[in-house]
């Protein structure tokens, strides 16, 4: 079959044949990917309906430009790449009333009991001390499972710029975790 301006018309059988192959492919996405997607947005922005906002844009932009994804192992990091230039939107339109965020502690509905509550805030909050430079390596690799190369490719740097951001990023909080250590040792004393 042609159409008026010579070309062969695409038969409709094929065409919902390969919007449905689409859509399965897609919602296999979401729900493989969601949870870590959610994670890693609620450590960016700590707050659970901006977070949600994220996602839901993220999943709309990956839904447009599916067709650009070829290796689904790759996915993961695409997604991320995708919700961090979202999240980066979010900021060129408008200027925001700036809060400390980081300095409001986000309680873990999860935990076993009190220790591991002080235990938990105690890390949360010197993470959220560390440099970005060091702290946003650090929540891909932990909340996000991501290798250092897909890090790497993540955050445009160089694989070896990662692994040393890594590696001071868990020093300093090795220092931090001496310090109170011994802090407290000095006060028991």
């Amino acid at each position: 079959m042609i159409s008026l301006f010579g070309r062969k018309k695409t038969k409709p059988d094929a065409v919902s044949k390969s919007m449905v192959i689409k859509q399965k492919r897609y919602e296999a996405l979401v729900y493989t990917l969601h949870g870590d997607l959610f994670r890693y947005a609620f450590w960016l922005c700590h707050d659970r309906q901006v977070a949600e906002d994220l996602v839901q844009e993220t999943f709309l932009r990956a839904w447009k430009a599916l067709d650009s994804l070829k290796d689904e192992k790759a996915a993961k990091a695409w997604l991320i790449t995708i919700l961090r230039r979202e999240n980066a939107r979010r900021f060129e339109r408008k200027q925001f009333d700036l809060v400390d965020l980081d300095s409001v502690p986000v309680p873990d509905k999860q935990s076993p009991g009190p220790e591991q509550d002080m235990e938990t805030e105690w890390l949360r909050r010197h993470i959220a001390e560390l440099a970005e430079e060091y702290r946003e390596p650090l929540l891909l690799q932990v909340l996000g499972g991501f290798s250092g190369e897909e890090i790497a490719e993540i955050l445009e740097l160089n694989k070896n710029t990662v692994m040393t951001r890594l590696f001071r990023a868990r020093n300093k909080l090795k220092e931090a975790m001496d310090q109170d250590k011994s802090s407290r040792g000095q006060s028991n004393g």
